[in-house]
């Protein structure tokens, strides 16, 4: 393992989930970078992302954050393989609905039991990465002075749950299996208290549904996401003008090749379940399902008291800036700005910094942000 695949883990224990289901040594993968005595950056991971894919906007010498001048913590989500996931605690069959709020409740333990540090500067993430990012600013409002999260939501929309659901099932359907429709068994519950229990999980047990991905189950079922997600992750402009391409970081001769030496590429390198656990903790986002928010959006965005950029890119087809718009209206007055990428790069506008153009402007956008505070 090179330096930049490097990272350590912090036990949990036995963490009891949102669901009350308990996660039996549970544990979080994480990096730093720079000095624990400079401002501290909690930076987690997004789908499917692992740590060291992270390390484009906080790791180089033009990057805003970088280690001379910010503590980073690169927390993993909780099923992305380096952290407690499908894949490394096989045991565990079903794997539980593990929430935003799950996630960053164990980021808080490492950060604070394991890491000493009692405030950060700033929260940011992209995607998944970015609603994680509003998880902390409602469920630890007084964590951090600044948050940006960047192409993601605080809340995961009814059109980006039905994308969702067609990613999974394009997955499932290589085992002859479908989802179990839309906001069930923890795709997407209108309240927390609707997860699944552990008693319901040993319903499914018995039902023996969750034998291992055959080899062939595995590539086919991988292949297919690979090739749904490849609608939805760029935009209709990135197609049309080739830039898969014509941009220098991609350079593939031709759609097909694209789709097979990008896509199927990225796809064939995870594990099934980790993929449909990181799915159902997407679907399941939203700030308001927590503590005295009780369900109440608007209650939970008016929560956040760190000075919040939200940036959405203007051709992101699941994380649209109107619904960023919605957002930042619901905070308080004067806590949330919004900006938006001017990119045709669609949702990869915002990472992972295959485009060189988008990573200028964020890291611009940045230190303007951190700069005029």
């Amino acid at each position: 393992m090179g330096e930049v695949d490097e990272y350590q883990t912090y036990r949990l224990g036995d963490f009891t989930l949102q669901s009350g289901v308990v996660l039996q040594s549970a544990f979080i993968a994480y990096k730093t970078l720079g000095s624990p005595d400079l401002p501290a950056v909690i930076y987690p991971t997004w789908y499917s992302g692992l740590i060291s894919d992270n390390l484009w906007l906080v790791n180089t010498p033009e990057s805003t954050i970088s280690p001379s001048n910010h503590f980073s913590i690169i927390p993993a989500l909780l099923g992305n393989s380096q952290s407690s996931s499908p894949s490394n605690t096989p045991e565990r069959r079903p794997w539980p609905t593990v929430t935003f709020y799950d996630n960053v409740r164990a980021q808080h333990r490492l950060v604070t039991e394991k890491l000493g540090i009692t405030h950060a500067r700033l929260v940011m993430g992209w995607s998944m990465g970015a609603a994680q990012s509003f998880q902390w600013a409602t469920q630890f409002p007084e964590f951090m002075d600044y948050v940006v999260p960047f192409c993601g939501s605080a809340r995961t929309s009814l059109h980006n749950r039905v994308f969702l659901e067609g990613v999974k099932n394009s997955l499932l359907a290589a085992r002859g299996h479908s989802g179990k429709g839309v906001c069930e068994m923890g795709a997407g519950p209108s309240k927390a208290s609707s997860l699944p229990t552990e008693q319901e999980l040993e319903k499914l047990r018995l039902n023996d549904t969750h034998n291992p991905w055959t080899p062939q189950e595995r590539t086919v079922g991988l292949k297919a996401l690979a090739r749904v997600y490849a609608g939805w992750g760029f935009s209709q402009a990135f197609y049309r003008e080739r830039l898969y391409e014509k941009a220098p970081t991609l350079g593939f001769s031709s759609l097909e090749d694209f789709m097979v030496g990008f896509w199927e590429t990225w796809a064939l390198s995870k594990d099934p379940e980790n993929m449909l656990a990181m799915l159902d903790t997407w679907a399941c986002g939203d700030v308001s399902l927590q503590g005295e928010y009780g369900g109440d959006f608007g209650k939970a965005m008016r929560g956040v008291r760190a000075k919040t950029l939200v940036l959405p890119s203007r051709t992101d087809l699941y994380f649209p800036p109107e619904d960023s718009e919605i957002e930042v209206e619901s905070m308080t007055p004067g806590v949330g700005e919004l900006d938006v990428f001017p990119s045709i790069w669609g949702h990869w506008a915002g990472g992972p910094g295959q485009s060189t153009e988008d990573v200028k402007w964020l890291n611009e956008r940045l230190k303007d942000f951190l700069t005029e505070q």
